[in-house]
């Protein structure tokens, strides 16, 4: 709410090169108990001293040489196009108030000076500009609530991924260390790759969910610590489509692109994956991203199956091959990407390991 003291401690400048009109606004301004009162006969000063000051009502005499009130108002907008102008026009000439007012001046008074138009005409502007700071600073702090809120519901919303997964991941014996270095790798990489926050954001919480499909294989397949048969190899290559299934088709942009990543995640570059074969930028980008970081996790991951391997050795497999893994298995780009910056993914395996 704003108060009667409030108005009259607004700051206000006045600005005429004429010094008898300066001196009669001023008086009368003091004289009705105006204190912040600032003047100049100086039309180029404005720019700087609002800069400076940022007052709450100018006082702009229209008519002045060298620069007119026309040209001060432009400056003042080059300088805050989207702030509130709060500019108060003296012209003595009807034909410019309307041309004033489509320029941005707020209101206006008329030469020869009447007591109490200039002191109502003030008080109006400086009520409507207090007020008008009043609503910007409420909704900005709004803006500050709900951007915490928006990063509390996204922290919520990472935790239930990761619980979920965790969960998924007890079956196959992995750790939730596994599921945070996926999160963290596809992240860095997509950052690297020049993708925008939204993509970044959205994978790092959606790779996470890549294997959530493994819930639906026996146990007897999943935990199996020998070489699966044709019949056992067909369920576990259904993990994919599991997981599609159960993300399913929701408006969530994080689940859109979980269940994106899951169904596609062992597709291969070349052609040579699963469950349908796809190749080349067939593969969502999302998957394909995933998919590099997975190979690298699962070779420095030690399995009941094959012994963990260090960073250089993954490093050259990645980049390489060994005849199980190939680098045609990768979109060159990102597999460029992945070579130029290996020791990201090191770092990550360290920050968080098992």
């Amino acid at each position: 709410m704003i108060r009667p003291a409030d108005i009259l401690l607004g700051k206000v400048l006045i600005v005429d090169d004429q010094r008898p009109n300066v001196m009669l606004l001023e008086q009368m301004l003091r004289g009705a108990g105006y204190e912040s009162i600032t003047t100049t006969m100086n039309p180029a000063d404005v720019r700087s001293l609002h800069a400076r000051n940022r007052y709450d009502a100018i006082l702009l005499d229209l008519q002045m040489p060298g620069m007119d009130g026309f040209q001060v108002m432009e400056q003042l907008l080059e300088d805050s196009p989207n702030d509130y102008l709060p500019v108060l026009v003296i012209t003595a000439q009807p034909d410019q108030k309307l041309r004033a007012l489509k320029a941005g001046a707020k209101d206006f008074v008329s030469k020869p000076f009447e007591l109490a138009e200039v002191l109502v005409r003030v008080h109006n502007l400086l009520e409507v500009r207090l007020l008008h700071g009043e609503l910007t600073a409420d909704r900005d702090e709004l803006e500050v609530r709900v951007r915490a809120r928006t990063a509390e519901l996204q922290e919520s919303y990472a935790e239930t991924v990761f619980a979920m997964m965790r969960a998924a991941e007890h079956k196959d014996e992995e750790t939730g260390a596994h599921v945070k270095r996926i999160s963290f790798y596809s992240r860095e990489l997509a950052g690297r790759l020049g993708l925008d926050a939204a993509f970044t954001d959205w994978i790092f919480l959606a790779s996470p969910m890549h294997d959530i499909g493994k819930i639906g294989v026996p146990d007897q397949v999943l935990l199996k610590p020998g070489r699966l048969s044709t019949e056992e190899w067909a369920i576990m290559k259904g993990h994919p489509l599991m997981g599609a299934k159960i993300l399913g088709s929701s408006a969530s942009p994080y689940l859109k692109m979980g269940a994106e990543i899951a169904l596609n995640h062992h597709e291969r570059w070349d052609g040579g994956g699963y469950p349908s074969g796809k190749q080349g930028e067939a593969i969502p980008l999302s998957a394909r991203i995933m998919n590099i970081c997975d190979i690298y996790d699962a070779l420095r991951s030690r399995r009941p199956y094959k012994p963990a391997l260090g960073h250089e050795r993954v490093v050259d497999i990645i980049s390489h091959g060994d005849g199980r893994t190939l680098p045609g298995h990768f979109d060159p780009v990102l597999l460029s990407t992945f070579i130029q910056h290996h020791s990201m993914f090191r770092d990550v395996f360290d920050a968080f390991a098992d």
